[in-house]
């Protein structure tokens, strides 16, 4: 099945901006919904942004206007452009796919996720 590697988190300043990127192998990302997630500890996890095979996109209120998330299907990656970074940005981020047939862990939009990422950590200070 799918499996998810995210990548660009580290510390950036408020005001900031910073790209998160995940890779997906084992299956082609272009026919599912794909999406970030964040959390930070004893808290629920919230969908942050999501977009579908259509390239139709969803995002948080607290991120509209801020976060934008892209697919690049050819390369099988999914990105989330982060930019006017506030301290309550910092998080874990998760990339999700959604895998029929499998427990679904987050919803957004109607996008049910199965599958997740290891995460990476965003820090704004």
């Amino acid at each position: 099945h799918v499996q998810l590697v995210e990548s660009g988190g580290g510390s950036v300043q408020v005001g900031g901006s910073q790209r998160l990127s995940c890779v997906a192998s084992g299956d082609t990302i272009g026919r599912y919904c794909m999406g970030w997630f964040r959390q930070i500890p004893d808290k629920e996890r919230e969908g942050v942004a999501g977009i579908e095979s259509d390239g139709s996109t969803s995002y948080a209120d607290s991120v509209k206007g801020r976060f934008s998330i892209s697919r690049d299907n050819a390369k099988n990656t999914l990105y989330l452009d982060m930019s006017s970074l506030k301290p309550e940005d910092t998080a874990m981020y998760y990339c999700a796919t959604e895998v029929a047939g499998y427990a679904v862990e987050g919803v957004i939009m109607g996008c049910e996720y199965t599958h997740w990422g290891q995460g990476t950590q965003v820090t704004v200070s």
